[in-house]
């Protein structure tokens, strides 16, 4: 049946219901970075889009618009309206027959001058065909166009103007170049050494004579701080790690920042063995991770493969602060750990989750973190049963973070365990999934070992805003903005509290059921209060402002809600 608005009022009162009640509260993480897109700026180039289906690269661009430099001299630019002294530049570049990739350079101009040539390529771009994807361009349904470059040492002044430019280098093979935006940051001095801190490049201590030996030096520090109670120190620089590191219980690693200590992996050594990847890996309590960048070279899906970047168990109270994490396969992915605090962290363009706590994970938090370019959920609580769990999965929580333009899955999912939640967070171009997901898909009990992870107590989303996602999902075509999906299992005590929806592909909030092996599944004790739903269905038709599916059952109930339409199609489902 056809419901009538909820809660109509006058036009006025929409759009100013979507303010939360605690205005002085920010929503989604500090951004000490200012985004200029490309599509707003002065340029010789074409703008294209918006567009909002799949397998475009206008639906994947911010805003679902770009600019295109074909022809070399093309260029963009912008005034800077803030000070800055680095750059990201998020940008596409075309495939070539072989799914190798192809290169090119742009110019980088303040105020007429060249200050910079910056060689890109699309290696880690372009994937295609169905999950988990291969890097055959034979195979169809592209996806991921966009890579970004960083740029550091750059003075720009208030005031400065800003141009990106095609410029001719040999070796170029581009037919054309991409612009989606330009990040421009000022970024802090070096975080210089710790007292009680012993350095990696100290080489009367650890032996460390070059960069191609860094992780020698690495593993002789780890062993002096674990005997002599030291803080390991990596200064700033550029260093190669050629196998993944076991942290010791009690160690802090410190770098010099996420701008200035980078650790990369090497390329030649990827397809070999994954554990010579960029990859730290938890083992106990009281481990502590800080400011530096880890970068490695990966540009394919395996999940039959380990995740790079940050895993393991961090036992209890350990923190993973300030780290930048790019082309690995997932950004972090722990188990096991509890009272674990990942804060201020950056995840882009990896070719799986951005953040994930799985088996085990109790009471800990992300906060204060941007996932952008993700190959999967930027932020996901999947309470698995794949390894013994030490503690039982729950009462974490997502809290002020940005999720941004995943290529694959959703903003923030969680997939059950006990009351946990996502607050005040930021949703924003979630063009291939929901923004907000709360799904029983994914299997969280073990019978056998008197296991059940399956959402208890209540999960609660509050504080949120949702704009311009919910789109077409591969597997699962159109997903709602804002979407509970009961697979195979019910979903009991389930509160969303003063969230915004607006500018939804498709529908804004949906309640779908999935009724497969004669499993029949309900949702109870779910309640709506101060839900606020505008424009919905921007790519595509006949979508709806709250759309409860044909085969849902159960019941929600709605408080102070405004939702600009709803349609309910199951019989066995109540709208209190």
């Amino acid at each position: 049946m056809n419901i009538k608005p909820i809660c109509l009022s006058a036009v006025f009162a929409l759009s100013a219901a979507f303010c939360f009640a605690k205005d002085d509260v920010k929503i989604g993480a500090d951004i000490p970075w200012t985004t200029y897109e490309a599509e707003k700026m002065k340029t010789t180039g074409t703008v294209l889009g918006p567009q909002y289906g799949p397998f475009l690269v206008e639906t994947e661009s911010s805003g679902q618009q770009c600019v295109k430099l074909t022809a070399k001299g093309q260029y963009a630019e912008f005034k800077a309206t803030a000070a800055a002294n680095s750059i990201v530049i998020r940008f596409s570049l075309p495939d070539n027959e072989k799914g190798e990739g192809t290169r090119t350079s742009l110019g980088i101009y303040v105020n007429g001058k060249q200050v910079q040539v910056q060689k890109i390529n699309s290696y880690y771009s372009w994937l295609y065909g169905n999950y988990p994807f291969s890097n055959e361009p034979k195979d169809g349904k592209p996806r991921n166009f966009y890579d970004e470059t960083r740029i550091m040492n750059i003075a720009i002044a208030k005031g400065d103007m800003i141009r990106v430019k095609r410029d001719d280098a040999s070796g170029d093979n581009a037919e054309y170049c991409i612009l989606d935006f330009v990040d421009l940051e000022n970024v802090a001095a070096p975080i210089p050494a710790p007292e009680n801190s012993v350095s990696v490049t100290d080489k009367s201590a650890t032996g460390f004579d070059a960069n191609e030996n860094f992780t020698e030096a690495l593993l002789r520090c780890l062993t002096i701080a674990v005997e002599k109670g030291k803080i390991v120190y990596i200064p700033a620089g550029t260093y190669k790690l050629t196998r993944e590191i076991n942290v010791p219980e009690k160690v802090t690693i410190q770098g010099a920042g996420m701008w200035h200590t980078l650790i990369v992996g090497d390329e030649k050594l990827y397809p070999d063995n994954s554990s010579n990847r960029v990859r730290f890996r938890g083992n106990g309590s009281n481990i502590h991770l800080a400011d530096f960048a880890l970068l490695g070279k990966l540009n394919y899906r395996d999940d039959s493969e380990p995740n790079d970047g940050i895993g393991g168990s961090f036992g209890e109270n350990s923190t993973i602060t300030r780290i930048w994490i790019e082309h690995t396969k997932a950004g972090i992915w722990v188990e096991n750990s509890k009272g674990l605090v990942v804060d201020g962290c950056r995840l882009r363009n990896t070719v799986a989750d951005g953040i994930n706590f799985c088996v085990g994970m109790a009471e800990s938090s992300m906060k204060n973190c941007t996932a952008r370019g993700t190959g999967d959920d930027c932020f996901a609580m999947w309470p698995a049963t794949w390894l013994r769990q030490t503690y039982k999965p729950g009462k974490n929580v997502i809290t002020h973070c940005t999720a941004q333009l995943p290529f694959l899955a959703n903003g923030a999912a969680i997939y059950g365990g006990e009351s946990n939640k996502i607050e005040y967070c930021s949703f924003i171009d979630i063009n291939p999934g929901s923004a907000i997901l709360l799904s029983s898909t994914f299997p969280t009990a073990e019978p056998a070992l008197n296991i059940n992870n399956h959402f208890s107590g209540t999960t609660v989303v509050e504080n949120c805003s949702v704009k311009t996602s919910g789109g077409y999902d591969h597997g699962w075509q159109w997903r709602a903005a804002v979407q509970i999906c009961l697979d195979k299992r019910a979903i009991s005590g389930i509160a969303l509290n003063n969230v915004t929806i607006d500018d939804s592909f498709s529908d804004g909030l949906s309640i779908i059921t999935v009724e497969d092996y004669g499993v029949v599944v309900e949702l109870s004790n779910a309640t709506f209060t101060n839900v606020k739903i505008g424009k919905y269905g921007i790519g595509a038709k006949d979508r709806h402002g709250l759309w409860i599916a044909e085969k849902s059952r159960g019941s929600v109930t709605l408080k102070d809600c405004v939702i600009s339409e709803t349609k309910n199609d199951s019989k066995n489902f109540a709208i209190k």
